[in-house]
This record gives structure tokens, sequence and C-alpha cells, in this order.
């Protein structure tokens, strides 16, 4: 089976069902991405186990009942160490708490919400080049 990098999974998961729908509007137009967005965080999680070979990036907002978005996101690097991680808040974050995540490779990027489209596709194109340029490494 080859993977041409074609049909790469992105989920976009945040409590806001007006931001996925945004997220998804701005990030649609990218190619070989299929873009999954996900209000209720146990349900991303549900579907990146099922599906984590084919994850390329998981944005996921911090704050959201159940499952933060620190949680989710070291849940998913636990999963697959490959994909790409983007942590978004329009919160202040624990600078200490965001430091030990970063070393320890769990979020790759951060947005700060609001934030605008061009911001957002330029966040999700570095990680996408960086995602498959990771992948064309021997391991």
């Amino acid at each position: 089976m080859s993977d041409s990098g074609s049909n790469r999974y992105l989920s976009i998961v945040d409590d806001g069902s007006d931001i996925t729908l945004a997220f998804h509007e701005a990030l649609k137009s990218l190619p070989g991405i299929t873009i999954f967005t996900f209000t209720e965080p146990e349900l991303a999680l549900e579907h990146f186990k099922t599906n984590k070979n084919f994850y390329a990036l998981v944005i996921s907002d911090l704050r959201m009942p159940v499952i933060n978005g620190f949680q989710l996101l070291k849940t998913v690097k636990d999963l697959n160490p490959e994909v790409r991680t983007v942590l978004m808040t329009a919160f202040e974050v624990e600078h200490k708490l965001f430091q030990e995540y970063t070393k320890n490779q769990i979020i790759d990027g951060f947005a700060q919400k609001p934030i605008n489209r061009d911001n957002l596709l330029q966040e999700v194109s570095e990680q996408l080049r960086s995602y498959e340029s990771q992948k064309r490494l021997p391991s």
C-alpha cells in the first residue's frame, strides 16, 4: 500500500461548533487533507484511536468539558507520536505547564484565539510540512 501523502486526516476539536465550522471553512481548500470536526473531545479521541495511522494533525482547544486540550493532545501523541498537534486557547496558559508539554513534544504549535484565517492557514501549513518531512526520514 503506497501512501503518497494524500488523504491525510486533520481534526479540529473545540466545544464551540462556531469555531470548528470556521476552521473547517478556512482549511477545506488545503489539498490532500480530510478534515474532521468534533465538539466533544471523547468522540475526537475515539475517531483518532480508530484512524491514528491516517492522521497528520490534531488542533485542540484547551478548555473543554470532560477532557481538556492538554489531556487530549497527550493521548494523541501516546497513540501516534508522529502526529503534529496544535493547542489553541482564548485564555492565558500556565507557562510552566505549556513549557513542559512543548519540551516533551506533546504540543507542536500554539494558536491564540481569536486567530485570523491567514495565521491559521500558515500554522497548519507549517505543521503539515513538518509532518511530511518527518515521515520521509528513515526511522
